[in-house]
Order: structure tokens, then C-alpha cells, then sequence
């Protein structure tokens, strides 16, 4: 990887992101920027997966003596205090974690804040409330990020999943505060996925699921410059299947997105990415009550059906050209995983890639990642990203709020 392009080196402007290795954290107070969005039903979390992933970050700035200030949004509030979304139940999963009573704060800003902050002891770890409750925070108000400033003394971003967004806590905080840094699993996401972007190990194929054709062109585009296959499933296959006149029943198309498909197919020839797109597929009656899977001969569809998932000569074709790939980035199910008997794609590729010999194999978005998962797959794969959207962004190129804050001249 070219130095210039490693934001944990130094470009040749002179800017780099700080390493945690690169603070004196010895008593200091650290403002932790961590991904607590976590899912949550009747007040209990269901997955604390980033929680998880967190948790080595925090156990490096205890053993160096510092007080651990953790910070995080959770869900929609949309800007006012709402108990269905409080951090609570996150302190204590952390404690738990930790082994350590971890003290919650009802409030992120504030004097009674910043005194329990100080109080807090060489190691010792608290949890501020939900930044959302603070409409100030997606507003990414510089004067709550000053407040927030308040509260510690160095800023440590390990929120990879929220980087793209430009929030106070993301965005105004890290540039009020001289001191800042990224956390281990920023630098390990970040990391990962630069390699993707600046020096990928060739052949690279890409796995692209989803909804919509409109939601990944961006992200399309960018992978079939770097792609030799380009393999697309989910509902997003309809759209690109109808450009090439094939008949889809009742599955989901974006209509208006047809023309925009056959340009991308037009694009991916040009770039000479060949997008391999299903040939047969797993088919229900309705998205809400698909009833018994039914395979189609072909890749068209039946007027009164609806395709779910990928069929089996698609699966047998996917597999057949993913092999020899060195890098495989994946991002997005084959279908809707979610439903019995339509998951069989999702978890036929997740599969065979975490067996594969390719020496680079990055799983990123949520459905994808919660497929792995499931499937106890995650040792298969050289890096699972805790962000879609983010992953996605920085993939197309877009900038990242919460990596440009980070960087520094000195």
C-alpha cells in the first residue's frame, strides 16, 4: 500500500490520522466515540455485537491509565429525550463485559457531566446518554460539540459506522479538540478497506445485494474500475434483469432505474467488468406471504410470482466464477434471508467464501454481516465491517466526516 495513501501515514500535505499509540493517555480523559447503536427489544439488547467490537479499545486506554468517557447515538430520538432509547442498557452490557462497574450518565452535556467525568478514576469507564437526545448533535452544532469538549481532554473516534455521517460528535467535536485520535477498530475498518480501494489484490470480485440500483450505483461504479466480476443479487437483480428484457412477475423493479441499469451495464463493459446477474431464482407469492419456495426453469418469472432469493444454477454459477478471486468484498444478501426458505443464496455464498482461498475476503452491511453471523462463518472471512453505509461511502470515494476531522498537520 503507497504511503501517500494510508491516512494513518503521512500524506504528502503533511496530514495524518493519530494512532492511540501515538497519545500520552496516563490519567488523561478520553472522549470515546463508539458505534452503540445497537438493536434493542422491550428495553434488552438482541445483539451486542458493537459493543463487542469496541471493547479492545477501551481495554487499551485502562492498562494506560485513562478515564474512558464513551459517547454514542442510539436509534432515532430525533432530538429529544426518549427512555426507548437510552444508553443505559449499554453501560450496564459494558460493565458486564468489562468486568467493571461502568458509571451512566443521564445527560452527555453539562456541569454535573463534566464533574463525574473528572471524578472518574485512572481506568474507570462511564457512558454519557444518548447524544441524539441533543438535536444539536445531527445538526453537528460546534457549540455542543464544545460542550461536549468539556467533558474530556483527548478525542478518540472508533466509530466507523457513523464516520460518514458529519454530526457534532463526528464532525465539530474532533476539530475543537487538539488532541484526537482514531481507536483500534476505526483503524482496523479503515485499514481494511483502504487496501480494497488503493491496492487490491488481483483478481478482485465484488458480491453487491440490496433493494435498490439507485442506493449501490455510486459504489458500482467505483468497484467495476477495480472488479474483473461483479456479482449482483436481491432485489436490485430485477432492475438490471428487466433492462436486459427479461421477464420478472411481480418481483421488485424500480421502474425508473431501468435505463440507469443498462447504462451501468454499458459502463461495466467499457471497464471490462463483466456484472454476472442471476439465472434462475427462488420465487414466493407475495413479499409478505411467500408460502412454499418454488424454483424457476430460467431466469424469467411467471406474471403471479415473486422472486426472493437466488436459485440453484445461480448459486452453482456464482461460486463457480468467485473461484480464483484474491480479494472478494461482499455487501448485501442474495435475497430475503430473513424469511424461511429464502436464505438459501445468502447462506450459500457467505459459505463459500469464508472457504475460499482468496487471501482478502471483506464482508460489509448489516444483513450481510448478521448473515455471516448467523451462519458462525466470521473466522472465514480477513475483516467483517460494523459499517454498511460507511463501508459503502468510503468505497465510492465520498468524504468521511469523521476521517477528515481526525487529521492533523503536526
Amino acid at each position: 500500500m503507497s504511503e501517500n495513501l494510508n491516512p494513518f501515514r503521512f500524506y504528502a500535505g503533511g496530514e495524518r490520522i493519530k494512532r492511540l499509540v501515538d497519545l500520552d493517555l496516563a490519567g488523561k480523559r478520553v472522549f470515546l466515540r463508539a458505534d452503540f447503536n445497537v438493536p434493542l427489544k422491550d428495553g434488552k439488547i438482541t445483539d451486542d455485537t458493537r459493543i463487542r467490537s469496541v471493547v479492545p479499545t477501551i481495554e487499551y486506554l485502562r492498562a494506560k491509565g485513562a478515564k474512558v468517557i464513551c459517547a454514542s447515538h442510539l436509534g432515532r430520538p430525533n432530538g429529544e429525550v426518549n427512555e426507548a432509547f437510552t444508553l443505559e442498557p449499554v453501560a450496564a452490557r459494558l460493565g458486564e463485559l468489562l468486568g467493571i462497574d461502568v458509571l451512566f450518565a443521564d445527560d452527555s452535556v453539562g456541569i454535573a457531566v463534566v464533574r463525574e467525568a473528572k471524578e472518574l478514576k485512572p481506568g474507570g469507564v462511564m457512558v454519557l446518554q444518548n447524544l441524539r437526545f441533543h438535536p444539536e448533535e445531527e445538526a453537528n452544532s460546534e457549540n455542543y460539540a464544545t460542550q461536549l469538549s468539556q467533558v474530556a481532554d483527548f478525542y478518540v473516534n472508533d466509530a466507523f459506522g457513523a464516520s460518514h455521517r458529519a454530526h457534532a460528535s463526528i464532525d465539530a467535536l474532533p476539530r475543537v479538540m487538539k488532541n484526537r485520535a482514531a481507536g483500534l477498530l476505526l483503524e482496523k475498518e479503515v485499514e481494511a478497506l483502504t487496501q480494497i480501494i488503493n491496492n487490491p489484490q488481483r483478481p478482485m470480485m465484488s458480491i453487491l445485494g440490496g433493494s435498490k440500483v439507485s442506493d449501490k450505483v455510486k459504489v458500482i461504479d467505483a468497484l467495476m474500475v477495480k472488479s474483473s466480476k461483479i456479482f449482483i443479487g436481491g432485489a436490485m437483480a430485477y432492475t438490471f434483469l428487466r433492462a436486459l428484457d427479461v421477464k420478472v412477475g411481480s418481483s421488485r423493479v424500480e421502474a425508473d432505474k431501468i435505463t440507469l441499469a443498462r447504462k451501468i451495464l454499458e459502463r461495466a463493459s467499457t471497464a471490462k467488468c463483466q456484472i454476472i446477474l442471476p439465472v434462475d431464482h427462488l420465487t414466493g407469492a407475495s413479499f409478505d406471504n411467500p408460502g412454499t419456495p418454488k424454483v424457476t426453469q430460467n431466469a424469467h418469472i411467471l406474471d403471479n410470482a415473486m422472486a426472493l432469493d437466488i436459485g440453484p444454477k445461480t448459486i452453482e454459477l456464482f461460486t463457480r466464477e468467485l473461484a480464483g478471486a484474491e480479494t472478494i468484498f461482499w455487501n448485501g444478501p442474495m435475497g430475503v434471508f430473513e424469511k424461511p426458505g429464502f436464505d438459501v443464496g445468502t447462506n450459500a455464498i457467505a459459505e463459500f467464501i469464508a472457504k475460499s482461498a482468496a487471501k482478502v475476503k471483506v464482508v460489509g452491511g448489516g444483513d450481510s454481516v448478521a448473515a455471516v453471523k448467523k451462519a458462525g462463518l466470521e473466522a472465514g472471512f480477513t475483516h467483517v465491517s460494523t459499517g454498511g453505509g460507511a463501508s459503502l461511502e468510503m468505497i465510492e470515494g465520498a468524504p468521511m466526516p469523521g476521517l477528515e476531522a481526525l487529521k492533523r498537520k503536526d
